[in-house]
């Protein structure tokens, strides 16, 4: 064994294969942390092992400073030698850009033995390694300039923070750190041009640090030649870098679908959840048949795109699959089909509506008149509810539902119950509903009309609204 004052060869690799398990354990969990739940795709496992340079790229700057501080104590003011001064921080590279090797194969076993959607990108991982070289080099730099104690652990909060700040910019300073962006959407895809130009940048930085070191520890000037090369490599991937336009909205995708009972896509990463999110979406279809809102399809679309009504289809955001996604996507799906309403009195008789759409239980709300509403609405079969919603789809987005929707309010004497089931009945509440349009605009200044219900479908009416408006599909 060689060794020299405060440094030992063995030292050195008994270090070494502790950094390396430190790291595969700390990149295995960060890379867990950034995975996008439930989704089968290339790209997650690219994004996660990108992400975890947030952990893991810290704790490789405070090794590498840990090793320089050492390393230069035991010279003692010794000259080096080109290939002696980078023989270690080279070596130190290859040790971290090993873990990093190490949990992509971890993550990849997983992606190997199922079926995956997209393709490994090798842009993605470049990144991933030369962001780790650059943390690296910045850690063996500070640890040579300044031999303390408390160097290693300094460099590794400062880098922490450092890329933590430029990643979470909203400029042109998050394309400096490695890192793809949070939260990762599935529809942008990963784009090689931009994973080229980033490697190009984090290679020259860090080549220019490492090789500027070098020159100046060796004194020689071919190693500071090499060093200005470099940071024009680094200029030149930042200029590329700044220079690529935004991305696109979204990226033309082959869906994976469910086609029945109604038609439900989704990203093909994300194919674990068509059955839940279908059986959601049907209870939802079934209750907005007839309506402008009617539909046969699901449709999943890119986080940063609004959800834009369109006839016949529904369009939803699920940014995962974890645990209650299908319910999360119905919300906002629901919450989207009428904006809410100003008025305390109007948004509380929307709300009764978007529980019972939802399937959840019906709000009571604070004013009486909720109250009496949501036990009226309740009171009704699921046939009369969906007729009723036929009926007044259109005062439910202009928010002009009132209590005259719903029975008439506790302070009417008697409620108003269901038509009764005699054909007379039937054809009243027909021509009642034809003034409906008319009257619904009043409906708050105390008008005493109130709006009546279908009966039930054993008694089905026969008027024309019965056949038209009543698909056998949803009843």
């Amino acid at each position: 064994m060689h060794r020299h004052t405060g440094v030992s060869r063995e030292e050195l690799k008994q270090s070494a294969a502790v950094t390396v398990a430190v790291l595969l354990a700390l990149g295995l969990v960060a890379a867990w942390s950034v995975l996008i739940p439930g989704v089968d795709a290339w790209e997650n496992i690219v994004a996660a092992v990108i992400g975890s340079l947030k952990l893991t790229g810290p704790v490789a700057a405070a090794f590498a400073a840990w090793v320089a501080l050492r390393k230069r104590r035991a010279l003692r003011g010794r000259s080096l030698t080109t290939w002696r001064a980078l023989k270690l921080p080279l070596a130190i590279v290859a040790v971290v850009l090993g873990s990093f090797g190490a949990t992509v194969l971890v993550l990849a076993v997983k992606t190997v033995i199922t079926e995956q959607s997209g393709r490994l990108s090798l842009g993605g991982l470049g990144v991933g390694m030369a962001g780790l070289a650059l943390y690296s080099v910045i850690g063996w730099v500070a640890g040579w300039v300044l031999p303390k104690a408390y160097t290693p652990p300094l460099v590794g909060l400062a880098c922490y923070g450092l890329f933590t700040w430029l990643a979470g910019g909203n400029g042109w300073a998050d394309k400096l750190a490695p890192g793809t962006g949070e939260p990762y959407d599935l529809f942008q895809g990963l784009g090689g041009a931009a994973f080229l130009d980033q490697t190009i940048w984090l290679l020259g930085i860090t080549g220019a640090l490492l090789l500027g070191w070098a020159a100046l520890v060796t004194r020689q000037a071919l190693v500071l030649a090499c060093a200005l090369l470099a940071v024009l490599a680094a200029g030149a991937g930042v200029s590329r870098l700044l220079a690529q336009p935004k991305p696109a909205a979204a990226q033309e995708i082959a869906y994976s679908c469910q086609d029945w009972p109604i038609t439900v896509c989704l990203h093909p990463g994300m194919r674990a959840g068509l059955t839940e999110l279908g059986a959601t979406f049907t209870k939802i279809a079934s209750r907005l048949a007839g309506t402008p809102a009617a539909f046969t399809r699901v449709e999943q679309r890119p986080l940063e795109e609004p959800l834009q009504p369109s006839a016949g289809l529904a369009q939803i955001h699920v940014p995962d699959l974890s645990a209650g996604f299908a319910d999360e996507a119905a919300y906002e799906y629901v919450e989207s089909l009428a904006t809410r309403c100003p008025g305390r009195p109007a948004d509380g008789y929307r709300e009764i509506v978007m529980a019972w759409l939802r399937g959840e239980p019906l709000p009571g709300g604070p004013l009486p008149e909720h109250q009496y509403a949501a036990a009226w609405f309740s009171g009704l079969s699921e046939h009369q509810r969906r007729e009723w919603l036929r009926m007044f789809f259109s005062d439910l987005q202009a928010c002009k539902l009132s209590s005259t929707h719903f029975g008439g309010g506790p302070s009417r004497a008697t409620p108003a119950a269901p038509v009764s089931s005699n054909t007379g009945s039937s054809n009243t509440g027909s021509s009642n509903t034809g003034s409906s349009s008319t009257g619904t605009g009043g409906s708050g200044s105390g008008s005493a009309q109130v709006y009546p219900v279908y009966p039930d479908p054993s008694d089905e009416p026969t008027h024309a609204w019965g056949s038209d408006m009543s698909p056998k599909s949803w009843q």
